[in-house]
């Protein structure tokens, strides 16, 4: 499994935007319905009121390869472009065992 760790440093004031605006648009619907998904969800910071969380959960790289070539990537991309500054990812492969 692979775990990304997704932080959005996002423009003044702009987190709860963003989300309520990826959410309006199903792209965290469309990502968790991708074959291979196990875990798509968002968490606001408590101690920076810009930084927002996206914890993602993966089989594979094959499904992670898939989810970049879907058009609601497209879409967040375009997103982020208006909304964040900064976007900070940590991999984890976790093994299971």
């Amino acid at each position: 499994m692979i775990v990304l760790n997704v932080t959005y440093k996002c423009k003044n004031s702009k987190r709860t935007e963003f989300l309520e605006t990826i959410q309006k648009e199903g792209i965290d619907n469309a990502s968790r319905l991708e074959a291979g998904n196990l875990k798509y969800e968002y968490y606001y910071s408590t101690s920076n009121p810009d930084e927002l969380l996206l914890i993602e959960k993966w089989q594979n790289e094959d499904a992670i390869a898939f989810h970049k070539n879907q058009p609601h990537f497209s879409r967040l991309g375009e997103l982020k472009a208006e909304y964040v500054n900064e976007t900070i990812i940590d991999k984890f492969i976790v093994d299971g065992k």
